[in-house]
């Protein structure tokens, strides 16, 4: 993996690379995409795979609650939310997190 650095105008960024085929369909779709949202290949595949990965974030953490595994406040920063951001997006997929076991330390990190 080679290293890219990247300025934008405030931060330098160190960059790996990486690279993957991917099926016809899907390449065809990403050039839809591009030209949808006015991108260049490199910046469209970054937003792409950086909005996945939050999303299996949230899944994850998510996931991790329901079960029992984490309380409300591990979860949430599993996520990358903010508690109350958290409870939302567990509000809308509605999972329930009260728990005997985890609720006083999600109490007391409240």
């Amino acid at each position: 993996m080679s290293d890219t650095f990247v300025y934008d105008g405030y931060n330098v960024y160190s960059m790996g690379t990486v690279s993957a085929r991917v099926p016809d369909d899907v390449e065809d779709e990403l050039e839809e995409y591009l030209e949808a949202e006015k991108l260049d290949r490199s910046t469209a595949i970054r937003k792409l795979l950086s909005e996945g990965l939050e999303e299996w974030r949230r899944e994850r953490a998510l996931d991790a609650l329901e079960s029992g595994d984490v309380t409300f406040s591990k979860a949430a920063e599993i996520a990358g939310l903010s508690v109350w951001d958290f409870a939302r997006l567990a509000e809308e997929h509605d999972v329930t997190w009260v728990d005997s076991e985890h609720l006083d330390a999600d109490l007391e990190a409240l």
